[in-house]
């Protein structure tokens, strides 16, 4: 029993540092991918592909489906929010020329975001450590990404790609709070499987209305399909929504600031791109900042 709980509690520690580093691939793998798919198209298939594998977990593992309608159409909209309109967005303004590092640097408002909202839609409380850390992970990013664009020369950003981020930022924001509210009580495996079913039924549209459904079958293609179906939208998303169940909307968004650092970090690694001392100072500033929010602090103790 006591191995037990000590696996769980190690589990729980490093679930967060996991999480960002496998998210912080999304955008490695949508530059491998996006030269040769549409990105609504991308994401359809990237859809299909995780119903396929999450249906057979679940049956699988003899998990439960979703017993209600309700259910259904709580996790249509978290996946609708999560997956369409947040990688929608982000998909589509880095394939409209928007550097992802400043699509990155709009997308990682949300914690703030979040924190102002979840105060008045959840009830939780925001200590002031936290909006110190909050604060101190939005400079931090903000240095990692001025590094990466005085490199990269004035970004390319019209109405139509700042549009798709800021929709980005505001469904990844509302999809945080919508989980955190409705979807917390939800079959893991088949409440995640009902996500991507709304997702699909948003995305699949508006690739066959408007894009060519031209794609190039090439290795870098197929490698990023498969990263970012397995570990992204199956593991990563399934390791957030645990985090969402476990700890406040507050806490959990906050590590979205680490995301922008470690990919200019894994950026660094894979295609040689300069990592500057403003940008190494983003990431030390960055991940002060996420600890400020996410690592409670003791309890005090007693008389």
């Amino acid at each position: 029993m006591k191995s037990h709980i000590a696996v769980s509690t190690h589990l729980a520690t490093i679930a967060p540092f996991l999480f960002v580093l496998l998210w912080s691939t999304g955008f490695i793998g949508a530059r491998f991918g996006l030269p040769h798919i549409e990105p609504f198209t991308f994401l359809s298939i990237r859809f299909v592909l995780v119903l396929i594998i999450l249906g057979g977990l679940t049956v699988m593992f003899q998990q439960p489906w979703l017993a209600q309608a309700s259910a259904y159409g709580h996790s249509a909209i978290v996946g609708i929010l999560l997956h369409s309109g947040y990688l929608g967005g982000v998909f589509f303004a880095i394939d409209g020329g928007m550097p992802a590092g400043l699509t990155a640097l709009i997308v990682s408002l949300q914690p703030i975001l979040t924190a102002l909202i979840s105060q008045w839609a959840l009830g939780e409380q925001i200590a002031w450590r936290q909006w110190f850390g909050l604060a101190l992970g939005l400079i931090g990013v903000a240095a990692v990404v001025s590094d990466k664009l005085m490199v990269a020369g004035p970004p390319l950003v019209t109405p139509v790609t700042l549009t798709a981020a800021i929709i980005a930022l505001l469904a990844t924001t509302a999809g945080t709070l919508y989980q955190k509210r409705f979807g917390a009580g939800l079959p893991l495996l088949s409440g995640t499987w009902a996500q991507y079913l709304g997702a699909l039924l948003v995305t699949a549209p508006l690739a066959l209305l408007f894009e060519k459904q031209v794609i190039d079958w090439q290795p870098a293609l197929i490698g990023a399909l498969l990263w970012l179906t397995l570990v992204l939208s199956i593991g990563a998303i399934l390791l957030l929504m645990l985090l969402i169940r476990a700890r406040t909307a507050a806490r959990v968004s906050s590590l979205f600031y680490l995301v922008p650092p470690a990919t200019a970090v894994e950026a660094w690694f894979l295609f040689g791109e300069r990592l500057g001392w403003l940008a190494v100072g983003g990431l030390v500033i960055a991940s002060v900042g996420v600890a400020l929010v996410v690592i409670a602090p003791p309890a005090p103790s007693g008389r």
